[in-house]
């Protein structure tokens, strides 16, 4: 259905940007930036790049049409542990609702694309 094609891709592409695109970009053009987010949770430099690598190629299977069912499960489930991780260390660490808040917003949003994702297999 058309419809479920709009729904997945829209949510797909929040994540794509979100998970994916925004940090990898912060590495490549402004690394000084790439630690930002893990550093005053107490998490190692080397952490936030291995983090940023790992959403990219996340977000490169959830997204590509030919890549095995398996693989998008392992891919999905990746970026859901992250962003679970990402909620239990601003709720420990820095405790600020907005902090808090944002991954499980994105998780929301991944959860849409996850569920859509067979729909628009067996749909057409």
């Amino acid at each position: 259905m058309k419809r479920n094609k709009i729904i997945f891709w829209v949510a797909t592409t929040i994540i794509i940007l979100w998970e994916g695109i925004m940090p990898l970009s912060t590495l490549i053009f402004s690394p000084q930036y790439a630690t930002m987010g893990t550093e005053p949770l107490g998490y190692p430099d080397y952490f936030a790049y291995t983090l940023i690598i790992c959403k990219a190629l996340g977000v490169l299977a959830i997204s590509y049409p030919g890549v095995p069912a398996k693989l998008k499960e392992w891919a999905y489930a990746g970026l859901t542990f992250s962003l679970i991780y990402a909620f239990i260390s601003h709720a420990f660490v820095d405790q600020n609702i907005g902090y808090m808040l944002l991954p499980l917003i994105a998780l929301g949003i991944l959860v849409i694309s996850y569920i859509y994702n067979p729909k628009i297999k067996n749909n057409g």
